[in-house]
C-alpha cells in the first residue's frame, strides 16, 4: 500500500538529507580573514576548492533540533559517510533510518510504519534543482553543489563574505553561494524557484580545524515549500575519520510505502 506524503513530511525527508558533521579533537576556526575586492570570481573559486575535506570514512553523532509547524523536535543522530558511496543516518535504537547512495534514497519510520524507497527524482522535483549524491554529499562539507567551471561566475561581496554567483542566472532557479573570507568554505548556500515559492538555504553557523581539513561544526537548514517552512539547527558531538564503519539497513516488512507527489 502507498501513502501520499505530505509537504510538511517532505520537508522532514529532505532537510534529513542535508544534516551536516563535527570531528573529535577539533580546532574552532576563528575568522579573522577581510573580504578583498581585487580577487576574482576565479581566484575565489580557486582557494574554495583548495579547502574541499578529504576522508574516506566518517562517523558522528550530532543534536539535531527540527522545527515544523510551531512544534520542536529533537534527538542525537548517529551519521556515517563513505566518501562517494554512502550516506547513513539513524535515530537512537534504529528508530528511523536513511541511507543514500549514488543510486537511490531510501528512509523508513518505525514510529508509523512507513518507508520511501526511490530515486532522486521525486526528491529532485521538489527542491526545484538536479538532486545527486554529489550534491548531498558537497552540503555536507561546505562546498559547491555544482561545478564551478562550467560556467561563467561573478563575484560581489557582503557582510565580509565573497557573494558568488553564475553571470547568467537560470530564469527558473536562483543560485547563490556566500563565501567566508578567511578559509573560503561556504557560509551559505541559497537556492530559490521564486515561481513556485520553494527556497532552500544552507547556513554554516561555524567551522572547525581537524587534521588540517576545514569542516562545518554548526549549520542551520531553512527548506521552504509555499507556505510550509522546517527549520533544522545541528549542534555536533563527535566524529572518527577514516575508521571502519558499516551500514546496516534494511527495510521491515508490512510498512507502508511513502509516495511522493
Amino acid at each position: 500500500m502507498k501513502t501520499l506524503i505530505s509537504n510538511s513530511l517532505k520537508l522532514s525527508i529532505i532537510a534529513m538529507l542535508f544534516i551536516a558533521y563535527g570531528c573529535k579533537s577539533s580546532k574552532a576556526i576563528i575568522d579573522s580573514g577581510k573580504a578583498s575586492p581585487k580577487l576574482s570570481a576565479k581566484q575565489v573559486i580557486r582557494e574554495h576548492q583548495k579547502n574541499d575535506v578529504k576522508f574516506k570514512t566518517m562517523q558522528a553523532k550530532a543534536k539535531i533540533d527540527i522545527t515544523q509547524d510551531q512544534k520542536k523536535q529533537g534527538a542525537t543522530f548517529t551519521l556515517r559517510i563513505k566518501r562517494d558511496e554512502t550516506i547513513w543516518l539513524s535515530a537512537p535504537l534504529g528508530l528511523a533510518r536513511m541511507m543514500i547512495t549514488p543510486e537511490k534514497v531510501q528512509f523508513y519510520n518505525k514510529t508509523d510504519n512507513t518507508y520511501f524507497d526511490g530515486d532522486y527524482k521525486l526528491l529532485s522535483d521538489f527542491v526545484g534543482f538536479d538532486l545527486d549524491f554529489s550534491k548531498v554529499q558537497n552540503i555536507l562539507l561546505g562546498q559547491s553543489i555544482y561545478d564551478l567551471k562550467a560556467k561563467p561566475h561573478q563575484v560581489d561581496i557582503q557582510d565580509n563574505s565573497y557573494v558568488l554567483s553564475p553571470k547568467n542566472q537560470d530564469v527558473l532557479l536562483e543560485l547563490f553561494y556566500l563565501m567566508n573570507a578567511s578559509h573560503f568554505k561556504l557560509d551559505s548556500l541559497q537556492l530559490a524557484q521564486q515561481l513556485n515559492r520553494r527556497i532552500l538555504q544552507v547556513d554554516y553557523k561555524s567551522y572547525q580545524e581537524v587534521d588540517k581539513n576545514i569542516i562545518p561544526k554548526e549549520i542551520k537548514v531553512i527548506a521552504v515549500e509555499d507556505t510550509d517552512e522546517a527549520l533544522i539547527d545541528m549542534e555536533i558531538k563527535s566524529v572518527n575519520l577514516n575508521g571502519d564503519v558499516r551500514f546496516p539497513f534494511r527495510i521491515p516488512s508490512g510498512y507502508k510505502e511513502i509516495e511522493l507527489k
